[in-house]
């Protein structure tokens, strides 16, 4: 009797059974022919991930708990995970003679490590006779096809890349698989392939090098039962997911006053396209908010980010990155170090490192507080610093979307009003007057009354005392003085853009006159002075900022 074939579906993106194209493909595959196909999912757990990503104790919980419950829930339809280990490029060629695989699937990615990955992967499969299927779902629309409409190039707005997306057919989201007869399961392995492979059951934290003792609880749950959940129960408020708008939710309440699906959306414990489809139905009729601020608006900078980052080389780096503005950022160690471990002597900023650093999750607003605070707000550091940080510490540390928002918080891309900056002070009072997120955070401060509380330099050595608390001792005196620098960062950011065009003219004039197109045409005389209304517009409104300053 032949050897059956074996039909490997390799979960990487997409942890989960519902909407998984990429899946459903493998296990119809198997549908076709029991007598002739088995399935095994498997997940490859790659020792070297911590050399080329940070990961922080959280983020590997998150993706414990993801794992444990993906085997599960395999479980539930008569298969189950195989977790192997090790590199993915010296694994797969053993699999492929071992198992007699005929066909593998899994989910496209365009994270550099990923693409390169996936490249000796494909050769090796093609070597070993094995048939690839890739599938896109990870995103609603596909980046290429959204590059493609727009001439090659990809859209550098917001808007018009949602106008791009607009004339998209929008793919609608599979259901999980039904259960398969437990004949269509390949067969567990017996010892001797155990000990080639090792163990295929999910790792334990002891495994991951994690000490449970030391973190704190767990707020979110991995996983895509937990994920489902989650959206069902915040779709369930169907007025506030009408009128949900980003910049009127709390960006220091002491529970989340957004979704926090985005961890799941990161792992793809949840379908971004499910929840897009779900938001849909209930908005549908109704009247709701609009994008970019709407939660169809938040789905849409994800994608938004994500096409821009396929296309870009070194998306996630200022050096050699086309759509990133070069600044001459500073070297810091010691603002870095208090900026990441919460000791800055902003109570606000530093409540919120400290709430990532426990919970691996922080408003989106807070991301945009203590961005700006360690960028061109305060401490003139680079983004490349803090992306470093978020991508150790946040669930949902996603590579394009973190790339992105730093280079927009930082207007090193995408927003350019550098003169916009972020007050440590007064931007967090506003949704929490009281004070109770520093409070909860911060519990050196937690006897400072409202007023003080986000400023307390301003309590004199006598109060301190008696509110149990020192400034320079308990607590540490703020690294900088926020009014003074802020304005120093405003000129040093002004002077950058300077820079920049100078040098972008530069380029595209090239060797060539002064008065000449790249085609031998004349340019319009119209290009130098139509620019000058618009540099004094700019020039007359950093400085009427900073007067209000």
């Amino acid at each position: 009797m032949a050897k059956r074939e074996t039909i490997v579906h390799w979960f990487r993106k997409g942890l989960r059974i519902h909407d998984n194209p990429a899946l459903t493909v493998a296990v119809d595959k198997v549908r076709e022919n029991p007598a002739k196909y088995c399935l095994r999912p498997v997940f490859v757990l790659d020792p070297g991930i911590r050399k080329w990503l940070r990961v922080g104790p959280n983020r590997w919980r998150f993706l414990q708990q993801t794992l444990v419950n993906l085997d599960e829930n395999l479980r539930s339809i008569n298969s189950r995970l195989y977790v192997v280990r090790g590199n993915p490029t010296e694994i797969f060629p053993k699999l492929f003679n071992e198992w007699n695989v005929s066909l593998l699937t899994f989910e496209h990615d365009i994270e550099p490590y990923a693409v390169k990955r996936d490249k000796t992967v494909e050769d090796q499969a093609k070597k070993h006779n094995v048939t690839l299927h890739v599938g896109k779902s990870h995103t609603i629309f596909d980046p290429e096809t959204i590059v493609k409409k727009n001439a090659g190039k990809p859209p550098l707005t917001y808007q018009k890349y949602a106008t791009l997306a607009s004339a998209c057919k929008i793919p609608q989201p599979l259901p999980a698989p039904k259960k398969l007869p437990t004949n269509y399961a390949g067969p567990e392995p017996d010892k001797e392939e155990r000990k080639k492979t090792s163990c295929y059951d999910p790792p334990t934290m002891k495994e991951l090098d994690v000490d449970e003792s030391t973190m704190s609880e767990c707020k979110f749950p991995g996983g895509e039962t937990e994920a489902l959940r989650r959206m069902d129960e915040t779709l369930s408020r169907k007025s506030w997911v009408c009128n949900f708008e980003k910049p009127n939710t709390s960006p220091n309440s002491l529970e989340p006053s957004t979704t926090v699906l985005s961890p799941y959306l990161k792992f793809g414990c949840l379908s971004v396209r499910l929840f897009y489809s779900r938001v849909s139905e209930i908005i549908k009729g109704q009247k709701h908010s609009q994008p970019p601020v709407s939660l169809i608006g938040q789905i849409m900078w994800r994608e938004f980010y994500y096409c821009v980052a396929a296309v870009t080389p070194n998306f996630d780096k200022m050096v050699g990155n086309g759509v990133c503005l070069q600044v001459d950022w500073d070297t810091n160690p010691d603002h870095l170090e208090a900026w990441t471990h919460g000791r800055t002597g902003y109570p606000f900023i530093d409540a919120i490192m400290r709430q990532l650093r426990q919970e691996g999750w922080i408003h989106h607003l807070a991301r945009h507080a203590v961005a700006c605070f360690l960028t061109r707000g305060n401490l003139w550091i680079s983004w490349e610093e803090g992306q470093r940080v978020f991508e150790e510490l946040l669930l949902d540390a996603d590579w394009a979307l973190n790339a992105g928002n730093w280079m927009w918080l930082s207007a090193s891309a995408f927003f350019h009003q550098f003169f916009r900056v972020y007050s440590p002070v007064a931007f967090g009072k506003k949704t929490d007057p009281e004070g109770k997120f520093i409070r909860k955070y911060v519990p050196e401060l937690a006897r400072f009354p409202a007023g003080i509380i986000y400023e307390p330099w301003k309590a004199n050595l006598e109060t301190q005392k008696k509110l149990g608390c020192i400034i320079g001792k308990d607590y540490p005196h703020r690294i900088v003085v926020h009014e003074e620098i802020s304005k120093v960062n405003i000129q040093r950011m002004s002077a950058a853009y300077k820079r920049n065009k100078s040098q972008k003219e530069h380029d595209l004039d090239g060797d060539s006159a002064p008065s000449a197109s790249p085609a031998g045409k004349k340019r319009p005389s119209s290009t130098k002075t139509s620019a000058a209304p618009k540099k004094r517009k700019i020039e007359a409104t950093i400085e009427k900022f900073l007067k209000k300053k």
